[in-house]
């Protein structure tokens, strides 16, 4: 492979921008993230970390880089775990092309063709694709199966491309000029025209960290832990917790102990949650004229 292959790659998450940003922050990678249709948004590396093609000066020449394939598997994966969406990756390279699906803890699944089209993977791939993106299980299979059969009219970006046209069905819609089989800077070229597109960037842990709690706190949870549920809630918790301990201290019981330490540490911790957050990423109160 010489420096002018058409490595490529792209990262689709089955969730809305604002709830994939903090996430892909976490990759310390430089990306562009747009909405791509309906409950789905994409990453487009900007920088291209992986063996063939001009990463743009991102890597230096004496750094250990990996194949595509590897290193989208392993962001995909990164971004997967612990989210309750999927993410799908998607690669090419001068010789072959594929997809790697994450979804939470569970083994990534994935399916490889050569880059004249040749399968090179395993049918129950797709059938366990189709599964954990709740697809169709009779004609979204049909299809996906279709994929896993030779045709010498379909190269390896066409079998992307028929992936691709199976999620459309879901709601997914590509940003135009995002088409499977063109080098990475020819991806990121087009961000200009995108709706609502937005570069990525790492800003630090601190501000990874706060953006991701933005993120729960806007969730079914996010009550429980801010606002006067949260505080009602610790409240309850430092209450219960002095008496339990001091019971099983009057009777020597390690356990009930332990389990009253616990409950106040809790309460105490959400209570200073709460204070912190209401005090602005600064430690002073919006409306305190700080």
């Amino acid at each position: 492979m010489d420096a002018t292959s058409p490595v490529g790659a792209l990262l689709l998450c089955r969730a809305e921008p604002e709830t994939v940003r903090p996430v892909a922050q976490l990759l310390r990678d430089r990306m562009l993230l747009a909405p791509a249709g309906d409950g789905w948004s994409v990453l487009v590396p900007e920088g291209r970390p992986w063996r063939g093609g001009d990463d743009g000066g991102t890597t230096a020449p004496d750094e250990t880089v990996e194949p595509v394939d590897r290193v989208l598997g392993g962001w995909a994966t990164a971004l997967a775990v612990g989210s309750t969406w999927p993410v799908l990756a998607l690669w090419w390279d001068a010789d072959r092309a594929g997809y790697t699906l994450a979804a939470g803890f569970r083994r990534p699944v994935g399916y490889v063709w050569l880059a004249d089209g040749t399968p090179a993977g395993e049918d129950e791939a797709m059938r366990t694709f189709a599964e954990r993106l709740g697809l169709d299980p009779v004609l979204d299979v049909q299809d996906l199966e279709a994929l896993t059969r030779p045709d010498p009219e379909a190269d390896g970006r066409a079998r992307l491309r028929g992936l691709l046209a199976v999620l459309t069905r879901t709601g997914l819609e590509l940003p135009p000029g995002l088409d499977p089989g063109e080098p990475s800077h020819r991806l990121a070229a087009g961000a200009d025209v995108w709706p609502h597109a937005e570069r990525i960037t790492w800003t630090g842990w601190r501000d990874a960290v706060l953006a991701e709690l933005d993120v729960v706190e806007s969730s079914r949870v996010g009550p429980w832990m801010r606002g006067p549920r949260a505080r009602a809630l610790a409240g309850a918790q430092l209450a219960a917790g002095l008496p339990l301990a001091l019971w099983g201290a009057s009777r020597r019981s390690g356990g009930w102990v332990v389990a009253g330490v616990l409950l106040m540490a809790h309460g105490a911790l959400g209570l200073a949650y709460d204070r912190i957050r209401d005090d602005g990423p600064d430690g002073a109160s919006p409306g305190n004229g700080a």
